[in-house]
């Protein structure tokens, strides 16, 4: 059921679907047109209630909101999940329906990277380390694919989740440095009860995993409180998360970090705003988590 784009934030049982670069400009002509504020919501889809706390952000704080849903193929390696993540575009518009949200962009790869496709955007400096080194080319998939959103839905707002840090700080770099005219809105990690951080690959662990991979969040908590009582040293926040994903039987880790907040510069003391931020494998699912130091 579509929309009026007269009354942008209505209640509708689905949003309205737009497929087509087409469709998605006469929209944007027409929301620009009646002076709406426009919030842009990006997803990859396969929705939870991470993803559903940042519409329910731009539901409340602008006139008009787009989702978008795509699973972006240029940032994922070869020897990624691009072919097995989670595709539920039908249940992904259910709940978003269920929040009033009343537009929704889901492309398809040709419509975003058409025959002969070959711009891409050179991340900023801050994607270097951490997902950067671990994962080469992700952040330039990311950033091109952001970039191109922005271009297509000029909202006056976009909003991303802490989860993914590196990220946001990548994009707000390239915001600046591009003088995109957009705000960036980085809302906090939504939980489980468990504390484990809200992702759309946790489907992919079995019950055991499932239990195992809290040991990522107890271990953020950790440094946080080591922080808190009045631990500079950053190698012994280090040390301590360690600790507990090694005792938990996760190994396989990528990187156990404690950075500047704002450059993800590794620290040695902490003298400043700072992150705490780990990649590990649970099984075969790769999780990505973080905390704020204070």
């Amino acid at each position: 059921m579509e929309t009026d784009t007269n009354s942008p934030q209505t209640q509708s049982p689905h949003p309205r679907l737009l497929r087509t670069l087409p469709d998605l400009r006469e929209l944007m002509s027409a929301l620009r047109a009646q002076g709406n504020r426009v919030g842009l919501v990006p997803t990859m889809g396969a929705l939870h209630a991470g993803h559903l706390s940042l519409a329910k952000k731009s539901c409340r704080n602008c006139d008009a909101t787009v989702v978008t849903i795509f699973v972006n193929p240029t940032q994922f390696a070869p020897n990624e999940d691009l072919d097995k993540y989670p595709r539920t575009l039908t249940r992904d518009l259910e709940l978003l329906g269920e929040l009033g949200v009343p537009y929704v962009f889901a492309p398809t790869e040709a419509t975003i990277y058409p025959d002969g496709f070959s711009t891409f955007v050179q991340p900023p400096d801050v994607a270097g380390s951490l997902e950067g080194s671990s994962r080469p080319d992700h952040f330039r998939g990311v950033a091109t694919i952001v970039l191109k959103l922005f271009q297509l839905i000029p909202a006056d707002i976009a909003y991303f989740g802490q989860k993914d840090y590196q990220q946001c700080l990548v994009i707000r770099r390239m915001v600046e440095d591009l003088a995109v005219p957009i705000e960036i809105d980085v809302c906090p990690i939504v939980r489980e009860p468990d504390g484990l951080a809200m992702s759309s690959r946790n489907r992919y662990l079995t019950a055991e995993e499932r239990q195992q991979a809290t040991a990522i969040s107890r271990a953020l908590q950790q440094a946080s409180a080591l922080a808190d009582q009045g631990e500079s040293q950053a190698e012994v926040l280090r040390e301590a998360m360690r600790l507990d994903l090694a005792q938990a039987g996760i190994s396989r880790i990528e990187y156990v970090e404690v950075a500047d907040a704002d450059t993800l510069r590794p620290l040695e003391r902490i003298e400043g705003p700072a992150v705490a931020l780990i990649a590990a494998f649970v099984g075969k699912t790769r999780l990505i988590d973080n905390w704020l130091l204070q």
